[in-house]
């Protein structure tokens, strides 16, 4: 299922309340703080890191596939009189008008992205968008199989009007070959003036550190760092890393 459309509806209203993880801003700052601005996040949701940044006063424009997200993040930044820029696009067919000094996604979004084609050409259009001397931050993660004791299991939380809110996986498939997993997620929202349910498949891919050197190499990036999100060494069998790009000479 096509990111822009798995993150809508009753997916996007549920998603801030209950996500797992949420993004740590420290990394994307320091990262924007040393490549430069102006910057991008791209795959920016509802708005973390990115409202954060702009908080802290970095020019950081945002882009995301889904409109759903970027009205959520909208209203967040009317809520606190913050300025933003975002456009509705996808990370594989960038057209924006201006170039950056750092580009960067957070978290696992670009294993959103369903295979290599898709990768490539996203990885072309960051290329394209970074101006002279700028410089990319792609994190790159394994995901882990759901632990069986867990499928079937709620994650709860309660909306703002006290709406009971649940999301579970359902099933999950994992293919070594295609480095792909579908998760078949069940979003539940209960409340009594109505009540909704929808499932969707939740797509990763996931690449080879060599299969991804590569993947920069035809898009005319080179590689120039990789290390743990902590900005540590990063181990040859390291689960997730972030990989630093440079427009190749």
């Amino acid at each position: 299922m096509d990111p822009a459309d798995f993150y809508t509806g009753i997916v996007a209203e549920l998603y801030g309340p209950l996500k797992s993880v949420t993004q740590d801003p420290e990394p994307y700052a320091a990262f924007v703080e040393q490549a430069g601005t102006p910057a991008l996040e791209l795959g920016c949701g509802d708005g973390e890191p990115l409202l954060e940044l702009r908080r802290r006063g970095l020019d950081v424009d945002g882009v995301d596939s889904s409109a759903d997200m970027l009205d959520r993040l909208r209203r967040r930044a009317a809520e606190e009189g913050l300025p933003v820029k975002v456009f509705q696009q996808r990370m594989e067919a960038l057209d924006l008008p201006r170039s950056y000094a750092a580009v960067f996604l957070a978290g696992p979004t670009f294993n959103l992205l369903p295979d290599d084609a898709t990768a490539l050409a996203a990885l072309r259009a960051i290329r394209t968008h970074l101006a002279a001397g700028g410089t990319a931050l792609i994190p790159l993660h394994l995901p882990a199989p759901t632990a069986a004791a867990d499928v079937g299991r709620a994650r709860t939380a309660t909306g703002p009007d006290g709406a009971e809110l649940r999301v579970r996986v359902v099933a999950e498939n994992r293919d070594e070959h295609t480095r792909t997993q579908t998760t078949l997620l069940r979003y539940e929202r209960y409340h009594p003036s109505g009540s909704s349910i929808t499932e969707r498949p939740w797509v990763l891919h996931w690449y080879t550190r060599d299969g991804f050197e590569t993947l920069a190499a035809v898009a005319g990036l080179d590689v120039a760092g990789i290390t743990e999100p902590d900005g540590g060494p990063a181990a040859p069998d390291a689960g997730h890393i972030h990989v630093r790009l440079r427009p190749a000479d």
